[in-house]
């Protein structure tokens, strides 16, 4: 059985919509990429295990969802500032995005 968490402690999460910007290949590891997402008020900066799944072309433009306020971490020699969320299982990853046009920042509920 999954633990539960305080609606309380939820309420600490920061999801919101961002749109990818820029991809590039991480210099220092060959399944990362380095992406610039835009969140609407600023551009951050995401390191993603994400080069199996997606292209560079796939990921550009795409709006995503972006946990906002992880507190960020040097992965590999690089900062990431967030965390685009995606759903795993069995080895298949999708992206979670939004389904109709949706302003960058607009938060996740």
């Amino acid at each position: 059985m999954t633990d539960t968490i305080p609606f309380k402690e939820w309420q600490k999460f920061e999801f919101v919509v961002g749109q990818i910007k820029e991809v590039k290949d991480h210099s220092n590891a060959d399944k990362l990429y380095l992406i610039k997402v835009d969140l609407g008020e600023k551009i951050i900066q995401v390191v993603a295990g994400l080069k199996e799944f997606y292209t560079i072309k796939d990921l550009k433009n795409k709006k995503v969802i972006v946990f906002k306020n992880l507190e960020p971490a040097i992965i590999r020699g690089e900062k990431s500032e967030g965390m685009i969320l995606a759903a795993e299982k069995e080895g298949k990853v999708a992206l979670l995005g939004v389904e109709k046009d949706t302003e960058l920042g607009a938060k996740v509920r």
